[in-house]
């Protein structure tokens, strides 16, 4: 499940083994995948090396990060690489080179890329190679309500087929999550509106243990103008020499982090919050001319245009937006959840790599670097495609819960955002909890995609908040106001829940 990066990264790789049916929530290109701007994050030549990459990655992740995971996604960064430009992606170069740029918590230039649509290039020509592929089955526009189980293993999922207006049963001996991110239980994100955090609600509601939940990354640099859908200005702006400047027009960020403007994603978006006490917040770029921003940044530069905005000569007013879920499925190293049968990779996982916090371009290769191993696995079988059973069962695609869906994510901005404190923690987990035995009610009074949406997110949104009031101190993207320090002494630990039950696990313990 999952059209994304890790979906069909996985779908190519276990296809030369195997039959396998992607069922996406909406367009193949619908996806987090298809926007993201900056790159893949890879060691690729020297002064760089793959020591760097980890440490670089453990620093952002603030002592959460399992150091044999982010070895693993860095050991194999050059790898991925070498296999997207196989399947045909182009990436930008310079004088015949790989262009590598640079970006927030990385001490060198290491960000492959192609332009500023990175993700959208890579998506396309992956999409492409999936339809070419004849053990490939792509089924669009069908959401997932809940995986089956049967005798504590997973035998396939349960989905709303929204063409057919059908409920329909696949069955297959191997179900893999990649169904992306949790941006839309926040009212300002980055996200796709297909961003809805399904796959880890169903993992959930399934009995698959869930990890590090409290920590939400927000980015710091959301286009504040022109209202919704929030678009993105790339890291890699300040990566190339933009400069975040308050409304005095003073470089603020020499006063939080000797990174500057290029310092992990949540103390940016904190001292943004920060300086917009006094006023609005910008990115100064105009020391670099039209043709090379026009060049270098063709889509931001096309957007900020569109909304008035000339980048070589105005400030762009930025502002943070829910961005990127660190936690997610608690998976071993080659992708397994705790129910047998169930795989799960991409966002959708908690592999341990980010910790508290995720460093710029490491999701991509992650999506990559999972994707590829949990392939490895998967065992070879006959040229059969899952069995599909539709089942007599009352479908209303006119669900009523979008009411619910606006309260889960302005409760989420306002409570459960960048700055929290516990007396509001406790009282949206209540407000939460009653929200989501709603959603639950108006599921069974009608099947819907909207029904099935408002019910994870609110889903999410209880367990989110569960473990923000839990996580007695500040880490990373997770800021309490009651303790603003990191603790080591007490909460070197991972928050995980399995059903309705939470578990304090020390770090280090898989």
């Amino acid at each position: 499940m999952g059209g994304g990066l890790a979906g069909l990264g996985f779908a190519l790789r276990a296809a030369e083994k195997t039959c396998i049916t992607v069922l996406t929530k909406e367009d193949i290109m619908d996806s987090n995948s298809s926007l993201a701007q900056g790159g893949v994050a890879a060691v690729m030549k020297p002064p760089d090396n793959f020591d760097k990459h980890v440490n670089d990655t453990l620093k952002v992740g603030q002592g959460l990060s399992d150091r044999k995971a982010v070895e693993t996604l860095v050991h194999n960064g050059p790898k991925q690489i070498k296999w997207l430009r196989e399947q045909g992606v182009t990436f930008s170069k310079t004088d015949g080179e790989l262009d590598l740029t640079r970006e927030g918590g990385h001490s060198a230039r290491r960000v492959v890329h192609a332009g500023d649509i990175t993700g959208y290039e890579i998506q396309k020509t992956i999409v492409k190679k999936a339809l070419d592929t004849e053990n490939i089955k792509i089924i669009e526009n069908t959401i997932a309500i809940d995986l089956l189980i049967k005798k504590g293993a997973c035998t396939g999922v349960r989905a709303l087929d929204r063409v057919n207006s059908q409920i329909v049963e696949y069955y297959a001996d191997t179900t893999v999550l990649a169904t992306g991110g949790v941006g839309q239980l926040y009212a300002k994100t980055s996200n796709p509106p297909v961003a809805t955090g399904d796959g880890i609600a169903m993992a959930w509601r399934a009995g698959a243990r869930l990890r590090d939940l409290e920590f939400v990354q927000f980015h710091p640099s959301i286009l504040d103008k022109g209202g919704s859908p929030y678009f993105l200005i790339s890291e890699a702006v300040r990566g190339e020499g933009g400069v975040l400047v308050n409304s005095e027009k003073e470089a603020f960020m020499t006063r939080y982090h000797p990174m500057q403007d290029l310092a992990p994603r949540d103390i940016v978006s904190r001292a943004i919050i920060e300086e917009q006490k006094k006023g609005p917040v910008y990115i100064d770029i105009r020391d670099r001319d039209k043709k090379y921003l026009k060049d270098r940044f063709p889509g931001i530069y096309a957007e900020c245009f569109k909304r008035g905005i000339r980048m070589d000569q105005d400030l762009i007013p930025v502002s943070p937006a829910a961005h990127y879920f660190c936690g997610g499925v608690k998976t071993d190293l080659m992708g397994r959840s705790s129910i047998q049968g169930l795989w799960v990779i991409g966002e959708s996982a908690c592999t341990g790599v980010h910790g508290a916090n995720r460093m710029a371009s490491n999701s991509l290769l992650e999506c990559l670097v999972f994707s590829d191993i949990a392939s490895r696995f998967i065992e070879k079988k006959g040229q059969e495609f899952p069995e599909k059973v539709v089942v007599d069962e009352a479908v209303s695609e006119t669900g009523a819960s979008q009411d619910y869906r606006n309260i889960i994510e302005n409760t989420m901005w306002k409570y459960v955002g960048i700055h929290r404190d516990i007396p509001d923690l406790l009282i949206t987990q209540k407000k939460l909890d009653r929200i989501y035995t709603k959603t639950k009610t108006q599921l069974k009074k009608g099947v819907s995609a909207s029904n099935i949406e408002s019910m994870n997110l609110a889903c999410l949104a209880r367990l989110i908040t569960m473990a923000a009031h839990t996580r007695t101190e500040s880490r990373g993207t997770h800021m309490l106001n009651e303790y603003p320090v990191r603790d080591n002494e007490n909460w070197l630990k991972h928050i995980e829940f399995e059903k309705e039950k939470k578990y304090l696990v020390n770090h280090g313990d898989r």
